[in-house]
């Protein structure tokens, strides 16, 4: 298992934590940012980090890896070859996640679900509910990153290589926009929930 003070060591070396103001997708606001796509960058990073969260799943019987487009496309890759088997990713259609390209989740299917980053865990709930609804079996949830500091709960188990509390306001209540010094900017790929 990789120490805490690895994985800071490599998340400062990727350039991934980002201290500032910024605008989450969610819409909340953050004095920091984690840009976990940069980890994936070196193949270096993503491997230790992916074989770590896949040694706490090893004892599940995991069949399939499966990760939301596009965060964890490679995380999902990375995962699977530690633990020997085959993985997917979901993608948005028209809004809503589906599983497309032939991949197809069969019933009693063993499903490790991975998202490089959780934040407030929507896309993994969408990923959670077409794995169910295929008959698919959820053996648990792994993440690089829980910015939840640990309060994440999807109804499985749940495990990441780090946890960190980040702060993350509603717009309304950003002590940052509040003091007006720093102008929020928004670092991410999705857009922004209504």
């Amino acid at each position: 298992m990789i120490s805490r003070e690895r994985v800071i060591e490599i998340l400062k070396e990727a350039g991934v934590l980002l201290e500032g103001h910024f605008i989450l997708t969610s819409g909340k606001h953050s004095d920091k940012y984690l840009q976990c796509a940069k980890i994936f960058r070196n193949t270096r990073y993503s491997e230790e980090l992916c074989r770590s969260l896949a040694e706490q799943f090893a004892d599940d019987r995991v069949d399939v890896v499966i990760g939301p487009a596009m965060g964890a496309v490679q995380m999902a890759y990375e995962v699977s070859r530690s633990l020997g088997c085959e993985n997917f990713f979901t993608e948005r259609v028209e809004g809503k996640m589906a599983l497309r390209r032939g991949f197809e989740v069969k019933p009693g299917m063993r499903c490790l679900l991975v998202e490089d980053v959780v934040t407030t865990g929507g896309s993994v709930k969408e990923v959670v509910e077409l794995c169910e609804q295929a008959g698919g079996v959820v053996v648990g949830i792994g993440s690089i990153v829980d910015r939840t500091g640990g309060k994440a709960d999807f109804g499985y188990p749940f495990k990441s290589v780090v946890s960190f509390e980040v702060n993350a306001w509603e717009p309304q209540d950003c002590p940052l926009c509040r003091e007006g010094k720093l102008e929020a900017v928004k670092p991410g790929s999705r857009s922004l929930t209504k």
